[in-house]
């Protein structure tokens, strides 16, 4: 999670929204992200989107079964969704997001029936931090 708060610091200092993201596999950084919604002008730019991305990219393969992600706040519906649809092994999650979570707010995508494959869960993880760099961000842009 220290990586993964290390690419919300990036997105910080770049004006997006801090959320890094971070792929492991057996113990090993497989893939980094943070946020570059503003910067690349793509709404889907979330750092999990990314981080999936690069990793699938890097293994060579479109599903990540062995994998697990280390994101600092709790994943939209639309990020989600597509851990889902990579078959992400683990997710660990930093920060709830009770206005725009998909797992435990909102939308709970991985408790919908229609939903492929669930990972296994873990939030609060180093949820201190985000949350405290989340606050700091917007707190400054208001």
């Amino acid at each position: 999670m220290d990586l993964a708060l290390a690419e919300a610091r990036e997105a910080a200092m770049l004006g997006e929204v801090p959320v890094g993201a971070v792929v492991v596999r057996d113990g090993a950084v497989v893939a980094a992200a943070h946020n570059r919604v503003e910067t690349d002008k793509d709404p889907t730019a979330h750092a999990e989107l990314l981080a999936i991305r690069a990793a699938a990219s890097a293994l060579g393969a479109p599903r990540l079964p062995d994998c697990d992600l280390y994101v600092t706040l709790e994943p939209c519906a639309m990020c989600a969704q597509a851990i889902s649809f990579a078959r992400i092994r683990r997710l660990y999650y930093g920060a709830p997001d009770p206005k725009g979570g998909g797992v435990e707010h909102g939308a709970r995508i991985f408790g919908q029936m229609t939903c492929h494959h669930r990972p296994e869960v873990y939030g609060g993880i180093g949820d201190t931090d985000a949350a405290a760099l989340l606050k700091e961000f917007f707190a400054k842009r208001r």
